[in-house]
């Protein structure tokens, strides 16, 4: 559970956040996720997260969600109608990649068993980078895969929290048992850029702009640079991939679902990864 002081914390990150979004001229919030996505389509979208099946059942709710949404007023409120419902369901479906619990012949077909898992179950490391001193490992923690996007090594997991106001050096795993934070987490990575990769969220609303070693690396605009952010030294670069084809099949679901175009360049195999 969060303390006191850590939810005093994140309203006043988030207050900060909205005011920062009226650009000092009006001082009005912008509008809420759930005008684009309701309760009801969120339940459609994820038609067995909360079954007896997946570890993380009754984890991630439509309410986290929505209230994490509300510290990054950006998100799903930047372009035209096509555009913000295109990110949203960009942005769904590589976390539901990320902790899926379908298979090929899953009831209701492999893409509606997003948000399964709430954690890495067999990690292969503790995902400390030793060599990294500004965000150290602390003695005895992990690493791994946690939340909507499976935050993974200390130097996500510190800045992070640092971001969001946890330690997320000593206590990582508050992000596989508070499910605020765990969407804050995901959203956080979606919405901030890291050099030399761009945010998420630039490339899906159009703000994304190559940098020459972008161009020599046939980095394009679309849900396959995405990918590549995430995860491109794993799975860019390859021949249809069947990663990188599940990640796909996701958002082909959840744009229709939204009736919305998926936009050009969905996958990643002619990129080479950053």
């Amino acid at each position: 559970m969060e303390s006191s002081s850590l939810i005093s914390f994140s309203l006043i990150f988030c207050f900060i956040l909205f005011s920062l979004a009226s650009n000092g001229v009006e001082a009005r919030r912008p509008p809420s996720i759930s005008y684009l996505i309701s309760e009801g389509l969120f339940d459609s979208i994820f038609l067995h997260k909360d079954d007896n099946a997946c570890p993380a059942r009754n984890f991630y709710t439509y309410e986290s969600f929505v209230q994490a949404t509300k510290c990054f007023p950006k998100f799903g409120n930047t372009g035209n109608l096509a555009t913000r419902k295109r990110e949203i369901a960009a942005f769904l479906a590589q976390i539901s990649h990320e902790t899926t619990g379908g298979w090929a012949t899953a009831p209701d077909g492999p893409y509606a068993w997003g948000l399964c898992f709430k954690e890495e179950v067999r990690p292969q490391s503790n995902y400390c980078d030793s060599t990294n001193k500004q965000w150290p490992c602390y003695p005895g923690k992990s690493y791994k895969g946690r939340g909507p996007i499976q935050l993974s090594w200390n130097y996500n997991y510190g800045p992070a929290g640092k971001a969001l106001g946890f330690d997320g050096l000593r206590n990582p795993q508050i992000v596989a048992n508070n499910s605020l934070i765990a969407f804050k987490t995901a959203l956080w990575f979606w919405m901030t850029e890291q050099k030399p990769k761009p945010s998420c969220h630039d490339v899906m609303v159009g703000k994304y702009v190559p940098t020459e070693a972008d161009l020599a690396a046939n980095r394009t605009a679309g849900y396959g640079l995405v990918t590549n952010i995430i995860n491109g030294g794993l799975e860019c670069g390859i021949a249809n991939d069947g990663r990188v084809n599940d990640r796909i099949g996701y958002f082909q679901r959840y744009a229709q679902l939204f009736n919305v175009d998926t936009g050009p360049n969905l996958d990643c195999e002619n990129q080479k990864s950053f």
